[in-house]
């Protein structure tokens, strides 16, 4: 997936970065910055989405490579439409530290 593309009612987008202090993948929202991609605002407007990532790129104190990503609405709320951007919100892929050894604890308490 193209890191660019036009953000439409067919192919919405969302803005994510990495926030500096956690180091993890973050999204843009309402209020902010959410660590939820669910809670993420969607962009189907092509001017709308240009102007909220030149606000991100100047939150450079925050967060950094904020991009556009395209998502598709899902029931409780937008979703990756590219392996990257699920790969991302996953966390990293140590399986002994971070986001995903709590996933690899649940599945073996399963």
């Amino acid at each position: 997936m193209s890191r660019s593309f036009t953000p439409s009612p067919a192919t919405p987008a969302v803005v994510t970065a990495n926030d500096l202090r956690i180091g993890e993948v973050v999204w843009m929202c309402a209020d902010g910055w959410t660590n939820d991609p669910r809670a993420a605002t969607i962009y189907e407007d092509e001017a709308i989405a240009d102007l909220a990532l030149l606000d991100a790129i100047a939150q450079s104190n925050i967060v950094i490579d904020p991009y556009l990503a395209e998502v598709r609405r899902g029931p409780n709320g937008p979703e990756p439409t590219h392996f990257r951007e699920d790969f991302r919100r996953r966390g990293p892929s140590n399986y002994f530290h971070g986001k995903q050894a709590e996933l690899t604890q649940d599945n073996a308490n399963v």
